[in-house]
């Protein structure tokens, strides 16, 4: 693995850290999450990592009559804030140095954002949680995790979902549904397909940054993504 990346961006769901519960962290899904981190940390890479707020609060979702699409997007990146603090956290509690850096300046929770800062940190050997989004409304967190990880000057971002990959469509309501071993960013588009959203697919197209979209389904997972095993889609 240390030969092929050195410095990787893992892009998690909120939803994710749900488990089974309506909301909220399921905490065997954050010992699980961190397990798999602490075994990639271990073999030399350097990973940063965008978390979701999803099991909280999602902006996009939350825009009404009463709430504006920028409160409801700053409520979204106080979420992601939430998550990273307990993700911090639990990675601390098993030996590994972390730091959140927040697109939102929150100096008593955490250190603002600097691309300076977080290559240091993870020169250093720190895991580097980057919160509260950009720092501005109508950005998600997709395209948040693809711009700090060409800042960052990331090898490929990593995105763990509910499924193995990218499909031609929804796999829980086609089971005809086929997955891409490997597709462009412009079938992405042309496709429309909705891994991520469209400004975060551009944005690694046009600086060529490798996405690849695996399941986070165990430990292992990640660990098995990097040695190029299991089921995953790489758009490039």
């Amino acid at each position: 693995m240390k030969k092929i990346f050195k410095r990787i961006l893992l892009k998690l769901s909120g939803e994710g850290l749900m488990g089974q519960h309506p909301f909220g962290i399921d905490e065997s899904v954050l010992d699980t999450i961190t397990d798999s981190i602490k075994q990639v940390h271990s073999s030399g890479i350097q990973i940063c990592i965008v978390i979701g707020g999803g099991n909280f609060y999602r902006g996009v979702n939350n825009t009404n009559k009463n709430v504006s699409r920028p409160i409801a997007d700053q409520a979204g990146m106080i979420a992601t804030v939430i998550n990273a603090l307990f993700l911090k956290s639990a990675l601390n509690s098993k030996g590994i140095n972390s730091e959140i850096l927040s697109g939102l300046s929150i100096p008593q929770v955490a250190e603002t954002y600097s691309y300076r800062e977080a290559k240091k940190l993870l020169d250093q050997g720190f895991v580097v949680i980057f919160a509260g989004g950009t720092g501005n409304p109508y950005f998600t967190t997709d395209t948040g995790a693809t711009l700090r990880a060409l800042e960052t000057e990331c090898d490929a971002l990593f995105k763990a979902t509910q499924v193995d990959g990218v499909y031609n469509c929804d796999p829980k309501k086609n089971p005809d549904a086929v997955r891409y071993q490997e597709i462009s960013y412009d079938d992405v588009i042309a496709k429309e397909l909705k891994v991520m959203d469209m400004t975060a697919i551009s944005m690694a197209r046009e600086n060529k940054l490798p996405i690849v979209i695996f399941k986070q389904s165990d430990v292992n997972s990640l660990t098995n993504v990097l040695k190029k095993k299991g089921n995953y889609t790489v758009i490039k």
